[in-house]
């Protein structure tokens, strides 16, 4: 008799759970009954920017259209349209004085897949650094892809922005070992960024023998100015650094999901093989809406309108924690506010009360990098009392009322704990 499909167990590994931030929609929707994002709720905890135009500083009108043509639904080239690569290497020569060419531009089904594919294939002799607080699904990927990884300290008493020799600290470690940094910049949740000398000194580091660096810069131009770690690089061709980017924040749509990693063109090769039986290639429609939105013209528009926005809204939401008695440990760049609770509170219970009023945080836990995969493990993360806000899709005109609403569940929080 055949096993009932209740009964028959799993091929696939059991170890597989969601990133922290999908834990925290299911957690949501179990409380309040509709997923957060949808209308009447405050989408605090969601990494996403607006998707509509920026009117108020003048952003250009995002594309409303594509052409098709018979050759559009043909297979994709594995490493990414020529338009498309072509157009990336512009922008970045344009903007950062760099000189790559497109041969130096891969282009992966947004930001995440080709990150993914970078760590899956380090070679074992590789370290991964990568500091304790960072974006939640690094944890993930670095774990699926069994990476070996070591966390640099990030804490209050640092103001969580390690300086760049402990990223490349090799104490320890033997003289057969490589270091590979991954490091988001500006950081995914805290909003620091190294720029100017530091970021150049990062990037030498990083050209130096027995030394690379994945660097994600999905939040590039949101530091002023925006900034990008390719302005520094002298060898890209004779180097093992990557960087990330994507039309997910900046070019405000995370919907096509176009991303791309820039290194050395044997990188970019190695990567496209993979590609070539792995991924597949990208879809031509996306390929060439996000050629549209890196139009040259526009893309200046488009940064100068990202970078006013949010600045913007970083300072007054900011400035409106600090006034309600959060501690604010936000960097300059992003469009998050990484904040701690007073003490004897904590993210788990602020978001439970949260929810009751549609409305839902990061949990600082999330972005552990030094906690087990498993949440079943009994680990305390030192990250309980701080939480990750996202001001990045929340319209101008909602500012009052996220206040007023953040400022009645966090007092009423305190007065319950103070009985």
């Amino acid at each position: 008799m055949s096993q009932s499909p209740e009964n028959r167990s799993s091929f696939l590994i059991d170890n597989i759970p969601p990133m922290g931030i999908y834990e925290t929609l299911y957690a949501f929707k179990d409380t309040f009954g509709q997923f957060i994002g949808t209308e009447g709720t405050h989408p605090w905890s969601q990494g996403f920017p607006l998707t509509t135009r920026l009117e108020k500083f003048n952003g250009p009108e995002l594309p409303s259209s594509v052409g098709v043509t018979s050759e559009d639904r043909f297979y994709p080239k594995a490493w990414g349209h020529p338009l498309l690569r072509e157009a990336v290497a512009n922008y970045y020569n344009t903007h950062y004085g760099s000189s790559i060419t497109p041969q130096n531009v891969m282009i992966c089904a947004g930001g995440r897949p080709g990150i993914y594919t970078l760590l899956a294939f380090l070679k074992q002799d590789i370290q991964v650094r990568i500091g304790n607080v960072e974006w939640p699904a690094y944890l993930d990927i670095l774990t699926q892809t069994k990476c070996d990884w070591k966390t640099v300290a990030m804490s209050p008493e640092n103001n969580f922005h390690p300086s760049n020799a402990e990223y490349f600290d090799r104490d320890g470690l033997n003289y057969k070992t490589n270091l590979f940094p991954v490091i988001s910049n500006p950081s995914n949740p805290t909003g620091h960024t190294r720029s100017g000398e530091e970021l150049k000194d990062l990037m030498e580091l990083a050209e130096q023998s027995k030394n690379g660096i994945l660097l994600d810069e999905a939040y590039e131009m949101f530091h002023s100015p925006a900034v990008s770690g390719l302005q520094y690089v002298k060898k890209l061709d004779d180097s093992n650094v990557f960087l990330s980017g994507a039309c997910t924040k900046g070019f405000q749509s995370p919907g096509i999901r176009i991303g791309w990693i820039i290194a050395s063109k044997t990188n970019i090769e190695k990567l496209a093989n993979f590609s070539s039986f792995g991924m597949g290639g990208v879809s031509h429609l996306s390929q060439h809406y996000a050629v549209k939105l890196l139009e040259p013209n526009r893309a200046t528009q488009q940064r100068q309108a990202i970078e006013d926005h949010y600045d913007w809204q970083r300072q007054r939401y900011g400035e409106a924690f600090e006034a309600m008695g959060l501690k604010v440990f936000t960097g300059k760049g992003g469009f998050y506010h990484w904040l701690q609770l007073p003490e004897g509170l904590n993210c788990d219970d602020f978001n439970r009360r949260l929810f009751k009023r549609g409305a839902a945080i990061l949990a600082g836990r999330d972005c552990d990098m030094g906690r087990p995969h498993s949440k079943d493990s009994g680990y305390l993360s030192p990250y309980m009392n701080m939480f990750r806000f996202s001001f990045g899709p929340l319209l101008p005109e909602s500012f009052e009322h996220d206040i007023q609403l953040m400022r009645e569940v966090f007092e009423e929080y305190k007065a319950d704990v103070a009985k």
